[in-house]
């Protein structure tokens, strides 16, 4: 069966562990999952993830990190889609609850957060919200 949106069912993957309190959540990997999930383990979002590597499609292992008995990520938004692209130019970069939240932006120096492509200067296809 073929997947029309990979990174639409990560999030999902990750907002259903979430909400079901989940300790852990196994997801297919591909290079722009890896790079959103080491984004999320950078800013604290998640504890830590490890790659199982296997011969067909290496599995991405994420151990989601709670506080006081509530999951640290609140909310997953997908912004960009297969149907509808969105991008943004350095100059107005999407912010987040008022720089609470991270939106993760696909730019040509690589995938990162909004705060990293404002430094850097560049801008990209905003991917997904995450607060």
């Amino acid at each position: 069966m073929s997947m029309t949106d990979p990174i639409a069912d990560y999030l999902t993957r990750l907002r259903n562990a979430a909400d079901a309190k989940h300790k852990r959540v196994d997801i297919p990997a591909s290079r722009l999952k890896r790079d959103i999930t080491k984004i999320l383990k950078d800013e604290n979002y998640i504890q830590d993830y490890t790659i199982i590597e296997d011969n067909k499609q290496d599995i991405i292992r994420i151990a989601l990190k709670y506080h006081n008995g509530q999951c640290v990520i609140k909310g997953l938004e997908r912004i960009s889609r297969p149907g509808l692209r969105k991008y943004s130019g350095n100059d107005s970069l999407p912010r987040v609850i008022n720089g609470l939240g991270i939106a993760v932006i696909s730019t040509s120096k690589g995938v990162m957060t909004d705060k990293q492509a404002r430094q850097a200067g560049v801008g990209g296809e905003v991917i997904c919200y995450i607060w």
